[in-house]
């Protein structure tokens, strides 16, 4: 199982998006406080989070509550940030690694970059002209890589409730449609 952790996180719906994300695809969720995001049965009742029952969540009360577990959990930490060289599908992830997102208005702060090397600091190209992705796409984007280079999707995966979609596009030439053009 990997780890997403969020640093201070302050808008519920982009939590509320990772969560679902995390759940979708057995992550386990980090927030770190302290946080003015409300995770209370009660507010997450209120937003109709069904699936929050099935989600793996650890709330951490201080950033030094947060590493302290980060240092005794195993894995490798990975800090997602927009100022890093290293593309995000570049390290050899593996079961158990952690990937930590900035808040979504001040990133994360300097002392924490200090604590991560060059190749533990990763981001994710933008070639377009945005400044920055969401915060819930860029968890969704760097956690797909991260589950593929761990080889963590599961091999008997099918499509949920066995629904398979028909064909609905099929290329017609002209020489199927008897034109000629």
């Amino acid at each position: 199982m990997l780890h997403i952790a969020l640093y201070q996180p302050i808008i519920p719906q982009n939590v509320g998006n990772i969560a679902r994300t995390c759940v979708g695809m057995d992550a386990h969720l980090h927030i770190i406080g302290p946080t003015i995001v409300d995770l209370s049965d009660k507010a997450v009742k209120r937003a109709g989070l069904d699936y929050w029952d099935d989600l793996v969540l650890t709330q951490h009360d201080s950033p030094d509550a947060f590493f302290s577990w980060a240092e005794q959990s195993g894995g490798t930490m990975y800090a997602v940030t927009k100022f890093a060289t290293t593309r995000y599908d570049a390290p050899a992830y593996k079961d158990n690694d952690i990937l930590l997102f900035g808040g979504e208005r001040e990133g994360l702060p300097p002392q924490v970059h200090a604590r991560f090397t060059e190749e533990q600091k990763i981001a994710i190209p933008i070639p377009g002209a945005v400044r920055s992705y969401n915060l819930g796409n860029a968890v969704a984007i760097t956690l797909a890589t991260a589950m593929g280079g761990a080889c963590l999707w599961p091999d008997d995966w099918a499509p949920k409730d066995g629904f398979v979609p028909p064909n609905t596009f099929t290329l017609e030439t002209d020489a199927d449609s008897g034109s000629s053009a």
